[in-house]
């Protein structure tokens, strides 16, 4: 047997994973530090197979439905991709095409979909509150669809981005991470400065900062949040990074100076994102039809940020962090100064710079998402790992 792929056999006989088996993905710190390994471990079996030119299709047949209630361009081509690799076609909901508008509850919708589904990735990151309850109430619906006996299999829901969390991206920084600084275990003492960054546009998401500090807390790092006063992300998230950095041996702290998060630092996350208080009252307002309340909000807002043009990810930060090199990531689209917008999160010389890494960064998200599916559908993931390396079917022949 290839040497490389049974290395990774042999990491997962060591971790303690079926838990995954048959189970859902929402929150990375609903998952054990052996579940989340794994998933990092199968991520990198499957990429190296493909590489390799091992097919790595578990699946003769079957959907992987994906539901995008905000816009996407990496997170929506890494789910299909990653649907694909396992075998699955690939079918989204656009809900103005179906019933929904005509009263279609959440479970019967669920249900309709799911006859021959095997995945349901949901991204739903706009409203506080929302999001995360949606995606347990589809879960919840197509489980009591497989008791009743109305669907075959239960579909393997994947959070491809709540309101709370978003645990395919932080995932995938993290195995890049990984591969950057040579093994998980290398992670631990090192600082990650995730900051708030200006951005000409208002309401983005909590998840990307949140899902940093809930994950990376996990690892023994040292994790600084900073952000401008009143832009405070939720609180029990907070809580739950304290807790993961008091059991890892790693620390969290929060600041309101962009150049004290950067100073030292081996790891810099400039990131936009709408104060926790703001996207509460946005909830509330979309909730009562309030369009005037609405734009009022975005006006106060706009105006908000363009108060902290100066948190941005400039060449002189930069030179402060750990020998001037620390590694910088996004989730991308970055704002970038003189090329998406005039003022933005990052100037243009320091994206340049980093242009390659991340799109490095980006595409471990379609093997991420893959494992995380791969380690819900499959009971003995080294068996199967082995028996597709045997079975030495080409992916293409050329």
């Amino acid at each position: 047997m290839d040497q490389k792929l049974q290395a990774y056999i042999d990491k997962l006989n060591k971790l303690n994973f079926k838990g995954m088996y048959e189970n859902d993905f929402f929150l990375t710190w609903e998952k054990t530090n052996d579940e989340l390994e794994a998933v990092f471990t199968v991520a990198d079996a499957l990429r190296y197979m493909r590489e390799q030119n091992i097919s790595t299709k578990i699946f003769e047949s079957g959907l992987g439905i994906s539901l995008f209630r905000d816009n996407s361009t990496r997170t929506r081509f890494s789910f299909a991709s990653a649907c694909n690799m396992l075998g699955l076609e690939v079918q989204d909901l656009d809900e103005g095409k179906s019933q929904v508008a005509h009263g279609e509850t959440v479970r019967e919708t669920a249900n309709m979909i799911s006859f021959m589904a095997d995945v349901i990735g949901i991204r739903d990151d706009m409203y506080i509150g929302k999001g995360n309850a949606y995606m347990h109430e589809v879960s919840q619906s197509v489980r009591e669809g497989y008791r009743d006996g109305v669907l075959e299999q239960i579909p393997t829901l994947v959070n491809l981005q709540c309101d709370i969390d978003h645990p395919t991206q932080c995932m995938a920084d993290t195995l890049h991470l990984i591969h950057e600084f040579g093994g998980l275990e290398n992670l631990k003492g090192k600082k990650v400065a995730m900051t708030w960054a200006y951005s000409p546009s208002y309401g983005k998401p909590l998840s990307v900062p949140q899902g940093v500090i809930g994950l990376m807390t996990r690892f023994g790092m040292d994790v600084v949040l900073a952000h401008p006063e009143g832009y405070e992300v939720m609180p029990e998230v907070e809580e739950v990074a304290k807790k993961n950095a008091a059991a890892s041996g790693g620390s969290f702290r929060r600041t309101n100076s962009m150049a004290d998060a950067f100073k030292d630092a081996d790891i810099v996350y400039p990131k936009s994102w709408a104060p926790f208080a703001a996207m509460e009252k946005r909830t509330n307002l979309y909730g009562e039809g309030d369009a005037e309340g609405i734009k009022a909000l975005e006006k106060e807002l706009l105006a908000q940020n363009a108060e902290h043009k100066d948190w941005c990810c400039t060449e002189e930060l930069m030179k402060m962090t750990k020998d001037g090199k620390a590694l910088y990531l996004h989730c991308l689209p970055a704002d970038i100064n003189d090329v998406s917008c005039k003022d933005g999160e990052v100037e243009a010389s320091v994206f340049d710079r980093y242009r390659t890494p991340l799109y490095k960064e980006a595409s471990y998200k379609p093997y991420v998402i893959a494992a995380m599916m791969f380690l819900a559908k499959v009971k003995d993931p080294q068996q199967v790992l082995k028996a597709l390396e045997e079975r030495k079917t080409a992916r293409w022949i050329g």
